[in-house]
């Protein structure tokens, strides 16, 4: 089973920018399709974007163009820059990983937290 461990959370003013990072253990992470997902407060938990093991990524509307996943292989790591942040992008932000490469995630970390202030 794969560990996922998320980082780079914080409080940031409206408009301004973050980048969390999801560090995997183990030596199949390049064979896992990775996502974040992110559950405001009083919210259901979130899709918010994705990044085949091909590289190819999927964004939620509400992010599109302001968010950009990545993933570096080599580091075991994938990646979420997160741009023009809105107070409404507050929430805990968790990384996933899909090894079966049916959206049906079985690798979870335990969540940062983004706060943006208005």
């Amino acid at each position: 089973q794969m560990q996922l461990v998320e980082s780079g959370g914080g409080l940031v003013q409206a408009g301004g920018s973050l980048r969390l990072s999801c560090a995997a253990s183990g030596r199949t992470f390049s064979s896992y399709s990775m996502a974040w997902f992110r559950q405001g407060p009083g919210k259901e938990r979130e899709f918010v974007a994705f990044i085949a093991r091909t590289g190819g990524s999927q964004y939620a509307d509400s992010v599109k163009g302001r968010f950009t996943i990545s993933r570096d292989n080599a580091k075991n790591t994938v990646y979420l820059q997160m741009s023009s942040l809105k107070p409404e992008d507050t929430a805990v932000y968790y990384c996933a990983g899909d090894s079966r490469g049916n959206y049906d995630y079985d690798a979870w970390g335990h969540g940062t937290q983004v706060t943006v202030s208005s």
